[in-house]
Parts: C-alpha cells; structure tokens; sequence
C-alpha cells in the first residue's frame, strides 16, 4: 500500500480538550492534503463529525457523512462481532462469531435492526442531499478514536466499492495494534496518538460527551469550503510558524551568537543525528564542537562508540602514541559499522583535535579528548584490562586472565553469541567473574594511578573503565535475549554513567562539574525517551538520563533531514551502501520542516516561544541507523514524538548526502538509483 504514519511501537498518551480539538490537531498531521483537489473528507457519526468537521475546514476539503453501525452480540450487545456500512456493506469478526456461538439467523436479526436505524440516520443526517461521488477521489476516513476498528474496517472495504483513488485513516486516539492492521489495507494511516494500554477512546479526551443527532445536522449543513471557513485556512499553518521563527544554520552550523542562546553556560551538550551515515550531520557536529572546545572550554568529546577504540584516538589526539596519523588512529574501528567512525569527516576532525591540542600544550592551555560511550567491546576489553595489568601488576594480570578465561568457549568478536549461550543455559555464565575483576580493578585503581602522575592515572582510569564495559556488556548481551527494552535501557544506563565516570575524571582537579563534555550519538539516544512513543514502554534514553541528573546544566540538540542519500547496510554485519532516503513521510516533523521551504536552519522555543506551538504536536520523527530499509520504511524507521520536549535544538538540513567511508567499495561508489530514474536526472 501506499505511505502510513503507523509504527510498530505503541504511543504516549495525548490527552485532547474534547473532539474539536483534536480535528485541528489532525489536520495539523494531514497537513500534505491541504489544498489538493479531489479531497473528500468523510466522517463516522456521530462521534466522529466534530472530528472531521475540523479536518475538512482546515483543508478546504467538502465534508460528509458515512455511517457505520455495531453489530453487536445477541444478549451482549457491548461485543461487536461485526458493523454494516453505507450501501449495505456488512463485516463480521468470525472468530468472536464463533466463541459467541452466534447463529446465522441472530446475526442475519441484528443486521436488518443496524439496517433500519443506519438509513434512519443517513436520511436524518443528510435529508434530500445526494452522497458525494468518490469515485477517483481522495478520502480520509475520520472517526473520534478506533478500539477494536471493526466499524472502520466495515467503512473501508464499503468505500472500496465507490473506487477511490485513495484511502485514508485519520483518528485521534487508537491502539497500537489495530493502527498497525489498517496500515496494511489503506494508503495513509495518520494517528494523533496511541496510548499504552489503551483503555477506552473516551480516556484521551477531557470532554467525550454523547454527540447528538442535531450537532451532526448542524456540523453536516455548515460549509467546510469556500468563504465561509477561509479565516480557518488562513490562518498561519504549523509549517510557516517554523518558517517565521527559524533562524538560519548554513550547513547544519548555526551563527556563535545563536549558539550561545541556545547553549549558555550549559557543561553537556548532547548533540544527535536521525541516521548513522548523513555527511552533513557529522561535518556540523563537528563545526559546532569546534566552537564548543575554542570558545567554551570543552575538554572532551563523548561518542557513541566502543571505549577501547575511542581511547586510541585520545592516545593519539594527546600525542601519546604510536600512530602516525588520524585515519592510522581510526583504524580501531573495526567492528561493524566501521564506516560509523571510520569516515572522512571525524578523519578531518581528528586532524583538527589533534592540531588544537598542540597548540595547547604549546602555550599551556588544556587540552580536549577523544572518549567512547558504548559498551559492545566485551572481548576487546578484556584484552585491554589484561594488558594494562601486565604492565603494572603481572600477579594481578594472571587473576584476571583466569577470571576473563571464562569467555573463552565463544569466539572472541561474538558476544551475542556469548549471551545467547549463558541465557538459555548453552554455555557458562560469566558474570560473577567480570563482577569479580571489576571490584578489584576499582580497589587497586588509586594505587596504581599513584605510581606515575597524571600519565598513568589516565590509564588507570582508562583500564577500569574497560573492566566496566566487560562487566556491563556481559549483562548486556544476556539482556538481548529477554527484551528490547531490557537491553536498551542497559545500553543507556551504561553510556550514561561512563559519562558520569568521565566528568568526574576530567574534573578532578577542579569542582566536581568544572569540565565540559560534548556528546555525540544518534538523535534516538539524544533525545528524551519521556517525549516519544518508546516512553510509554518504560525506555529509557541517554538524553532523559542526561536531564534528569543535570538539569539545566545540559542541552540536547537534534538533527534531522527530509530526502537524499545515506550510507547504510542492508542487514546486520553487511556492507556499507550508498542509498537513496525517501521523503518523509505525511505527520512527520521532516515533512513539516521541509513544507517551512527553508533549506537549512534551528528552531528552538528557547530562540523563539512561538516555537513551541509546532514543535509541541505528536508527530512522526525517523530514525535511520547503520541498517536502511527503504522498503518497509513506516515499520522499520519511524516513531512518534514530541519534538519540542524531545530537544532543547532542532537543526534541519533539507537534503543531505551520504557519510563518505574511509574504504569505499565498488557498491558504495555505485549507489542506488534513485526511485524517480530516469525521469529524476
């Protein structure tokens, strides 16, 4: 089928003043049909006029109505084991048919009772007026919130039969599940929200009173085209609020004094990206930590990356080691993505950190640092905390190699395999081991640390902090196996307290929040998890972790883009492609920035309270990580969010192209064709 903003994550409870409300917050989302022509809007009565009401006037789209009647349960008249729609359109739940044990003649009384009141209402609701022809045009089905959907699907497959042109499902407030079940049998799916659990439509709104037969009548006869609703079309749409209040970001980079508005004397600035392979997104990110550590005093940037191999390029970044090189530095990167790190533009910031910090220890100012967040390095690690012991303590080094032998039945770059394992009882588990190791890293620290000055504190701090990664990658890879969410919030909770870790290391001469630290990871992480839908399943995010211990002392900036390409695999552990990114999808917070028509630019309530209002709408936000599959996008790519709580900053960069890998291969330098070939050249 054709586009849907349904997703297969469950949504956080939006709670509407009452059903008018919640059409203008529709029509917000549907915004992609705003002045095209052939645009019908159809709404379910009687709950479902107030909504739809709002919807065609903000559209300049005519309105009617399209009746649908529960049939409900003999006896159990609250069960709807069916619904009959305009045109004599009957549709039946057979399974709840058959646990009912309801006959053929009961459901045959049922649907001639629905019948009689079904025309009674079509006649009450339109009088002489003749339905619109729908033949060849666009109509968006509109109700106040979808349960069990069963007099939406009865509309639906009703509607078939008039051949439309297309199919849209447009509701306040439904579950999850059966958003998800419509995605696959219309072309547009648009919910404002989807709460978890999800209790009644009637939880998401303040005033849910029994719409009357007169209202309907009322709503039906007053034009929703033409003069008479002008003043509500002319009014100043979500999009050209953003294009009001924006202020320019060429490339991605804001001016110094927007920064500074937005940044102040904040000591973390977590800074995201909507897909692991943009080109834009990294060169401004790092443009904007450029300025954070010359002009800010920032000491280190945080990354989600793998500790061990992030710590060779601070070695080099220090001038404290053996590489010759930014790109020989990078080359640690070798676990899949390489190309996340391993690309020419951290090669090129790289060279910069490395260049500033000689001018540092030149004139005896601090210098900043190169640190990774994640915790995916279990083996590498361990080989890491075994070498560091055998440089200062071998007896030591010998407990740990017996400890860490543990790990040992499973290959030494697999650790899922480990965790699979040690979950479902196929091989030994390891955690009192690492727990072990850990515990007497963190004792013997300060002793060692002693030894050698700040050089070997550093590298103190540098091996307990792998001993912490062994541990909690050890927790980690068993979590995979018991829950997304689990190992999620693992993830999280471990880059946030190795950036705890860090803050205290880096303030050790100084009060305890004295450095500055710059955060790089995707906008899924930046984000606060309490303004999107993965919230709502208890997630966690760095971000909300972030602003929780912080306050005011962080800021969390986003980024997004509308169309172009990206550099992405296919599968896990698959090679790096250049692909073609789609155009966003209808709701999105993309598509609304790209409707603003500017090009690049910020928009933060803290610039601009007007702000607020756009960014403040649930909408889709995409996320693309090292796996892109355009073909099953609405699945596999997009959320729902609440931008303006989710950041502090949004940056928008229209069109974006490809992250260019250190090593390109013949796929990459190929590209994919776009999908406009060859009328798109």
């Amino acid at each position: 089928m054709g586009r849907t903003s349904e997703t297969l994550r469950s949504q956080p409870r939006r709670v509407f003043r009452d059903r008018r409300e919640a059409g203008r917050v529709l029509a917000d989302l549907l915004g992609a049909y705003r002045g095209r022509e052939n645009v019908i809007v159809l709404g379910l009565p009687r709950g479902g006029i107030p909504v739809a009401w709002e919807v065609a006037a903000a559209l300049g789209a005519p309105l009617d109505a399209f009746v649908v009647r529960k049939l409900g349960a003999p006896g159990h008249e609250e069960f709807a084991v069916g619904a009959l729609a305009s045109g004599g359109r009957v549709v039946v739940n057979d399974d709840v048919l058959r646990a009912l044990r309801v006959t053929p003649q009961q459901l045959r009384d049922v649907a001639e009772r629905e019948g009689r009141e079904l025309i009674r209402r079509e006649t009450a609701y339109r009088g002489d007026r003749p339905p619109l022809d729908l033949a060849g045009k666009t109509v968006i089905l509109v109700d106040d919130g979808l349960a069990t959907g069963a007099s939406m699907l009865a509309a639906v497959q009703a509607l078939r039969e008039m051949e439309p042109a297309e199919i849209v499902i447009a509701v306040p407030a439904a579950p999850e599940s059966t958003c998800r079940e419509f995605a696959a049998i219309v072309d547009d799916v648009v919910c404002a929200s989807m709460p978890t659990p999800f209790l009644a439509v009637g939880e998401s709104f303040w005033d849910f009173h029994q719409v009357s037969d007169q209202e309907v009548r009322g709503l039906l006869a007053t034009p929703t085209t033409g003069f008479a609703t002008a003043a509500i079309r002319i009014k100043e749409s979500p999009a050209e609020a953003i294009e009001r209040v924006a202020v320019d970001a060429p490339g991605g980079v804001p001016s110094p004094e927007v920064l500074e508005e937005i940044i102040g004397d904040a000591h973390i600035v977590l800074i995201g990206e909507s897909s692991h392979g943009t080109h834009e997104f990294y060169r401004a990110r790092a443009e904007i930590t450029r300025w954070l550590i010359e002009e800010k005093g920032f000491v280190g940037v945080a990354a989600e990356a793998d500790w061990p191999d992030a710590y060779r390029v601070n070695r080099y970044v220090h001038g404290r080691s053996d590489d010759q090189s930014a790109e020989e530095a990078l080359r640690g990167f070798e676990r899949f993505p390489a190309w996340m790190w391993r690309n020419t533009a951290v090669r090129e910031f790289v060279d910069w950190l490395y260049d500033h910090n000689q001018r540092a220890r030149t004139v005896g100012g601090r210098q900043a640092g190169f640190y990774g967040l994640d915790l995916y390095s279990l083996h590498r690690s361990i080989q890491e905390v075994i070498s560091y012991l055998d440089k200062v303590d071998p007896r030591a080094a010998a407990r740990a190699r017996a400890r860490y032998a543990c790990f040992d039945h499973v290959s030494a770059d697999d650790g899922q395999a480990y965790g699979f394992a040690a979950a479902f009882g196929a091989g030994l588990s390891c955690e009192r081991e690492a727990l072990e190791q850990l515990v007497e890293m963190q004792r013997t620290a300060a002793e060692y640390a002693r030894r050698d000055g700040l050089l070997a504190e550093d590298e103190a701090f540098y091996a307990q902090q792998n001993a912490q990664t062994v541990r909690d990658a050890e927790v980690y890879y068993r979590a995979m196996f018991s829950g997304r969410v689990t190992s999620w919030n693992l993830r999280d909770r471990h880059m946030a307290q190795t950036l705890q870790a860090l803050m205290a290391h880096l303030s050790r001469h100084g009060d305890q929040h004295s450095a500055r630290i710059v955060v790089w990871a995707h906008n899924s992480h930046v984000g606060d998890a309490r303004a999107t839908e993965v919230g709502g399943d208890g997630q966690l995010t760095l971000g909300q972790l972030v602003r929780e211990r912080y306050g005011q002392d962080c800021r969390l900036i986003g980024f997004t883009t509308y169309w172009g390409t990206v550099t992405a695999a296919s599968e896990w552990g698959g090679i790096a492609e250049r692909k073609v990114v789609r155009p966003a999808l209808n709701g999105s917070v993309e598509e609304l920035f790209h409707e603003s028509g500017r090009p690049e630019f910020l928009v933060s309530p803290a610039i601009s309270r007007a702000a607020a209002d756009p960014l403040d709408t649930v909408r889709l936000g995409r996320a693309i990580g090292v796996i892109y599959l355009p073909e099953t996008e609405r699945q596999s790519h997009y959320y729902h969010v609440r931008p303006g709580e989710q950041f502090d900053a949004i940056i928008h960069i229209d069109r974006t192209r490809a992250l260019e890998p250190l090593e390109t291969t013949s796929v990459w330098e190929a590209g994919e064709t776009p999908e406009t070939y060859p009328t798109g050249l």
